[in-house]
Formats: structure tokens, C-alpha cells, sequence
């Protein structure tokens, strides 16, 4: 069984985003340069060995969304891509996104999809409080879950799939 998860994003955010805050949005989705300083997601561990050959963390931060061109281990395209609601009621940010995740990526993606959550359009927020945002699902499971966030105690359901130990 394979250690890679498809995982799609679909969610509409509220007005009332920051420049930076799309800037970096737009970085996590591959669709523009690495803002300078980073608010969404700040934390993007990496252990290096160094020339003593010990090994340290680093922080080394990546686009998490930003995936293009072939899967490589389920079928079909990584994409992503941000437009704006103009003229639609509610206004805001159309997001969608279509990538490949390994497990040792789920802190991080975690994160992300917590800040979604948060900024998501108060049409998609349930009573619980939680934020349907699209589905994942290992590459070898023909049907996928749905991929949710309680956002009153950041619960992410794809963490909990993939790294039991953080239920």
C-alpha cells in the first residue's frame, strides 16, 4: 500500500483577504513568488545533517499546494487556481486544488487547510462548526472521504487518517 494521498481542495474564502495573505495563497497554490514573510502557514520543518554529519531542523518552507502537470500515483492532472467571486453573492475567492500528499506532509498541509477553514465563506460552515473543503482518499482506495475541518478546535480529518496520533 502506497504512502501518497490524493487530496483536493475545493472551498469558497470570504472577502476582506489581505494582499499578503492572497500572496502567500497563491504561493502555497503555485501560482506566484514566495512572499517575503510567510502568516498562513510559518512552520515547515526539515532535519539536514550538517557537516559533522548531525543531524539538526531546519525550517525550509515549500508551496504545499502546488503540484502541476502528471500524477504520479494516481490518474489524472495536479492543479490548482484562485479567482475571484466578483459579481457572485458573497463575493471572496473561488479556490480549487488537486495535489499529491505524503504523510510527512500533513502537519504542514494541516495547517493550511485549518487557515481555509477559517476564511471559508460562512455558506460552507455547518452548525458544528465545521467546513466541508473537498476529499481525499490513499491512491489505491476507489472512494474518497470527505475532508473536513472543525474550526472551533482545528480538527482536521485528514490528520487524523494519516497520523493517528494526532486524534
Amino acid at each position: 500500500m502506497s504512502d501518497i494521498h490524493e487530496l483536493t481542495v475545493t472551498v469558497d474564502l470570504r472577502e476582506g483577504l489581505s494582499e499578503q495573505q492572497l500572496a502567500e495563497l497563491r504561493w502555497h497554490l503555485g501560482l506566484g513568488p514566495q512572499p517575503g514573510h510567510l502568516t498562513v502557514v510559518t512552520d515547515f520543518p526539515c532535519v539536514v545533517v550538517d557537516d559533522d554529519e548531525v543531524p539538526r531542523i531546519e525550517n525550509e518552507p515549500r508551496p504545499l499546494l502546488a503540484g502541476s502537470g502528471p500524477t504520479w500515483r494516481t490518474a489524472g492532472a495536479l492543479c490548482s487556481a484562485l479567482a475571484a467571486r466578483d459579481g457572485l453573492p458573497g463575493g471572496g475567492w473561488a479556490l480549487t486544488s488537486r495535489t499529491e500528499i505524503h504523510p510527512d506532509e500533513t502537519e504542514e498541509v494541516g495547517a493550511l487547510l485549518r487557515w481555509l477553514a477559517e476564511h471559508a465563506h460562512d455558506t460552507l460552515r455547518r452548525e458544528d462548526g465545521t467546513v466541508r473543503l473537498g476529499h481525499y482518499r490513499a491512491c489505491e482506495d476507489p472512494e474518497p472521504s470527505a475532508l473536513e475541518v472543525r474550526v472551533r478546535d482545528g480538527r482536521v480529518n485528514l490528520a487524523e487518517a494519516l497520523l493517528p496520533r494526532s486524534r
